[in-house]
């Protein structure tokens, strides 16, 4: 906006200084010429007298050589009383000419070698006298040079001044802009303390009062929410310790074991959303080298947690690729409350004996988990990742294939969902390992694999439980 504005003014300044500088030029250029022949009119009118007084040849000399300087004027007397024609001075105009301007009477310019002549005609009793006047071309040029050189000189200052001006104020103007632009970049990082001068123009100064009213608001209701959130994630606690005390009367068994594991979970899980909504801290994947989880492991734990229901409701799983460590940028909490929200789903909208399984494909930039079913299948894949809508079926809400989904997005992955090779639904989760965005070669690679069977030969492995 600052260069488009100084170009501007550029433009129109030096169009003005053209506009104004050439035809100055010109005047100045005539102005001189003019100059120069009123100044050969006067000589030619200063020897008029002497010639209606006399006509002798040596006092007309004198007249001559004291009137045109540096010999530039001559005499052309007619013929007369047995007279020849006298030509005083040195001649440079042609004859033809000068016989013209005797004829018609009137004064007449015409160009010689290295500047002019001007031809004054002087009546006499005996005819018609041509008086003939030199004018050289510097004369006519003289002061051109410098007043075209003053006139570029005060052009160019012209110039230079409307673009200092100019730039002048485009830095006024921009340099706020520009604030409330680095300002929106900031807040849209997630900087909450971003605000913005409220300077430079009347519109761009009610701009950033706009902003940082808007900035205050959106602080206030990010704290709202986390207050909120605490306060209801608190109002859990009361029926959790009912259902703590009551698994603690349940006895032995592995039943009510997996009850009171998942109780103390759940307590767990509840503490930390309270936590991070106090301390308004992000508990997802930790950043730099070594961060994050092997997600073999976690796969492992939570498959070991959910084989107990597997086996009670008759259902057939398989894990495969957990053999050796799989490292990720996600946290291992979050890992696990992703696996847990897509696992439950499993459990929740598939009948008791469809077969599930979870695989884990490890690759150079990637890792890839599967998560796949042998249920109905989901008719409408993005309604079901639009967050609040579901699969449409009783008990969806799609929180948590939005869960899964922000977590993987934040690691420069995402979440797909398509047709298994067991018949129903798979989800794939995709986590980047560079922070790039998908599409890049490492996952035309990873799909080049998948298409070529390598990710489906999985499915066709013996059935392993634990």
């Amino acid at each position: 906006m600052r260069w488009a504005l100084v170009k501007v003014c550029l433009a129109v300044t030096t169009m003005v200084v053209v506009a104004f500088a050439v035809p100055l030029g010109l005047v100045v250029k005539e102005m001189a010429r003019d100059r120069a022949f009123s100044n050969a009119e006067r000589e030619a009118a200063a020897v008029a007298p002497a010639l209606s007084i006399t006509t002798d040849r040596d006092k007309l000399e004198r007249v001559v050589a004291s009137a045109g300087a540096d010999s530039g004027m001559a005499v052309h007397l007619p013929a007369a009383d047995g007279r020849a024609a006298l030509d005083l001075g040195r001649q440079r105009a042609a004859h033809r000419d000068i016989e013209a301007v005797r004829k018609l009477g009137r004064a007449s310019t015409t160009s010689v070698g290295g500047g002019s002549t001007l031809l004054q005609p002087v009546a006499l009793s005996s005819g018609t006298a041509v008086v003939e006047v030199y004018v050289p071309e510097s004369e006519v040029s003289n002061g051109v040079g410098t007043a075209w050189a003053v006139l570029a000189g005060v052009g160019l200052a012209l110039i230079v001044g409307s673009v200092a001006v100019a730039d002048r104020l485009g830095v006024r103007m921009v340099r706020p802009a520009q604030r409330l632009v680095e300002g929106a970049h900031e807040l849209g990082e997630g900087k909450l303390g971003a605000r913005v001068p409220e300077e430079g123009p009347n519109e761009l100064r009610l701009a950033a009062v706009a902003f940082n009213s808007m900035a205050d608001q959106v602080v206030q209701l990010l704290a709202n929410e986390r207050e909120l959130a605490a306060d209801l994630s608190h109002r859990l606690r009361t029926p959790l310790t009912v259902l703590r005390l009551n698994a603690a009367s349940l006895g032995g068994g592995p039943a009510a074991e997996q009850t009171r594991t998942a109780v103390a979970q759940l307590e767990r899980e509840v503490d930390t959303i309270i936590r991070t909504a106090r301390e308004a801290k992000p508990q997802t994947a930790a950043a730099g080298p070594g961060a994050g989880c092997d997600a073999a492991e976690v796969v492992r734990e939570r498959m070991d947690f959910w084989s107990a229901l597997a086996e009670d409701e008759g259902r057939k799983w398989r894990v495969a690729g957990v053999e050796r460590p799989v490292r990720i940028p996600v946290a291992r909490a979050d890992l696990a409350a992703a696996l847990d929200a897509l696992l439950g789903n499993v459990f929740r909208h598939t009948a008791e004996g469809t077969a599930f399984a979870v695989d884990v494909h490890n690759g150079e930039d990637a890792v890839i988990v599967l998560i796949s079913d042998a249920g109905p299948g989901i008719s409408d894949p993005e309604a079901a990742m639009a967050r609040g809508r579901g699969s449409g079926s009783a008990g969806s809400t799609g929180l948590g294939l939005d869960i899964v989904r922000r977590l993987a997005e934040a690691t420069g992955g995402d979440v797909r969902i398509g047709s298994s090779v067991l018949g129903g639904t798979e989800v794939r989760i995709w986590f980047q390992l560079d922070g790039r965005k998908p599409g890049g070669k490492g996952h035309r690679g990873a799909v080049r694999r998948r298409r070529s069977g390598k990710l489906v030969s999985t499915f066709n492995r013996p059935r392993s439980h634990p």
